[in-house]
């Protein structure tokens, strides 16, 4: 059996940092468990005043994909650390590890710190939270949004699974957001880009299409391509509107 664990530098010789020392004793912490499938749990723990997220897998994936690929807990480490290398404001990494038995992933975990004061964009829709009715306050979560997303797939990274409940944003005046949960975020072949490209606009615009203006909307995208609509724009923007048609 092979095993590695990497705690983060800044993190070495602080209260997390001990606690999490190791794989086993990340295994070992006890939290509020948030989240719980077949195959992984979330927890929240709380160390030295600040809170942190546990995710635990127990498992590579789901059916094929256990045996199959790169684990999904490595997926969601190598996905921060991706964003934290270009400058795409992410959650912070304090450590993170996996153990292989015969080739398959047995047990993984991921440690970050939590972003305070932040609700995703998917729980402030479900709670009604006035922020989204504040337009200044939109305009500078997609002023934001839009060259984050740009730099992701300018590196040819693609998230696929780039929904509002996988964005925090700060609850104040000036928001900050902050990406969260990427599993199986990768970087692809050529071939495959303008599909991801659509698909994460796409998974985007799901819930922007109901809870943002045409104007905003397009204010997104604008910003995203880097000025006025080209013809090949146009195209796909209509394929991202039409991207869940029979899929729903």
């Amino acid at each position: 059996m092979s095993s590695s664990w990497t705690l983060i530098e800044s993190y070495k010789n602080t209260p997390v940092g001990k606690a999490v020392s190791t794989l086993e004793s990340t295994f070992a912490m006890e939290g509020v468990e948030i989240t719980r499938d077949i195959i992984s749990s979330m927890s929240r723990t709380q160390i030295d005043g600040k809170g942190y997220y546990l995710k635990r897998y127990t498992g590579g994936g789901k059916n094929l994909r256990r045996y199959i690929g790169r684990s999904r807990i490595r997926g969601e480490w190598e996905s921060m650390l991706f964003f934290h290398e270009n400058g795409i404001p992410a959650a912070k990494v304090v450590a993170f590890g996996q153990d292989i038995q015969w080739g398959i992933m047995t047990r993984g975990a991921l440690v970050t710190e939590e972003a305070p004061n932040t609700l995703d964009l998917r729980q402030m829709v479900r709670d009604s939270i006035p922020w989204l009715k504040d337009r200044n306050w939109i305009a500078k979560v997609i002023e934001q949004l839009a060259p984050a997303v740009k730099t992701m797939h300018s590196q040819s990274f693609i998230h696929t699974d780039l929904k509002w409940r996988n964005i925090l944003v700060t609850q104040e005046k000036n928001p900050e957001i902050c990406f969260i949960d990427c599993p199986a975020g990768q970087k692809v072949l050529p071939f495959f880009i303008e599909r991801g490209i659509i698909k994460d606009l796409a998974c985007l615009d799901k819930m922007g299409k109901q809870h943002l203006s045409r104007t905003q909307r397009l204010k997104f995208y604008l910003l995203y391509c880097g000025g006025q609509l080209k013809p090949s724009d146009k195209v796909r923007i209509r394929k991202i509107l039409n991207f869940f048609e029979g899929r729903e």
